[in-house]
């Protein structure tokens, strides 16, 4: 398929790199928002998996790398996440199975994570609280299938997790979460590339595209915008992937 054949695919070019924004400036890759725009422009299935893990791939090691480069990073926490979670991506995307049931429970989840932040149910405490090793690796191996299971990197699931369950401060989970998506984006495309899955060659030019916006995202996020803000920007970021899981 050529993705240029697409109807409307200027309009699409031009959504790409705010998609890439929203998603960078939080420490995110964007799959869960590629994903709603070509299945927004008809894309085809095949090419939907890949390409959003590609730009994943890109968007999220340009987040990371701001954020780390701010002094954000918190090397331990992401490990504790990261071990399990990247060959259970691998096997996830190696998979190829109806996965609307799971969509569908991650966006009610979602809704719950979005409301927290809005602080619905009351503020946040302010406390850091650890994390139990086991804990970790469970939470990364389930994120990590799941992830490569419906092609996205796992950041929509992790952040909010992270801060629900006050891990960390929302500029330290955006840090993890980055690479953590840059992880298993990667296992998770290796696992589709092994299963015989192509990469079409006209979705480079869509990485470019989408690295511009993704560039501008984590230089704000990392540099410029409060945790506050922040976390309001995490909850539109969230708004837009639960439409994606209920109506796909």
């Amino acid at each position: 398929m050529n993705i240029f054949e697409i109807e409307n695919i200027y309009f699409f070019i031009g959504l790409l790199p705010i998609v890439a924004f929203l998603y960078a400036a939080v420490g995110h890759g964007g799959a869960s928002g590629y994903l709603a725009l070509m299945a927004l422009f008809s894309f085809a299935p095949a090419t939907m998996k890949p390409t959003a893990l590609l730009l994943n791939l890109f968007v999220a090691g340009i987040s990371f790398f701001y954020y780390w480069k701010s002094g954000y990073f918190n090397k331990k926490l992401f490990l504790t996440f990261a071990t399990s979670s990247v060959p259970m991506a691998f096997l996830g995307g190696m998979i190829e199975i109806d996965a609307s049931i799971y969509k569908k429970v991650l966006a009610v989840l979602l809704v719950f994570a979005i409301l927290k932040m809005l602080n619905a149910f009351g503020k946040t405490q302010n406390n850091i609280n650890s994390i139990k090793l086991w804990l970790g690796i469970l939470i990364g191996a389930g994120i990590g299938f799941f992830s490569g299971l419906i092609g996205i990197g796992g950041g929509i699931i992790l952040t909010p997790l992270i801060l629900l369950l006050n891990w960390g401060k929302m500029k330290e989970a955006a840090a993890v979460s980055a690479l953590f998506i840059w992880v298993n984006s990667a296992a998770g495309l290796s696992g589709q590339l092994s299963s015989g899955i192509v990469i079409e060659s006209q979705s480079f030019i869509l990485v470019g595209i989408a690295c511009v916006g993704g560039i501008i995202g984590a230089y704000f996020g990392s540099k410029k915008l409060n945790n506050n803000y922040l976390k309001y920007l995490l909850a539109f970021v969230l708004i837009i992937a639960c439409v994606k899981l209920f109506t796909t």
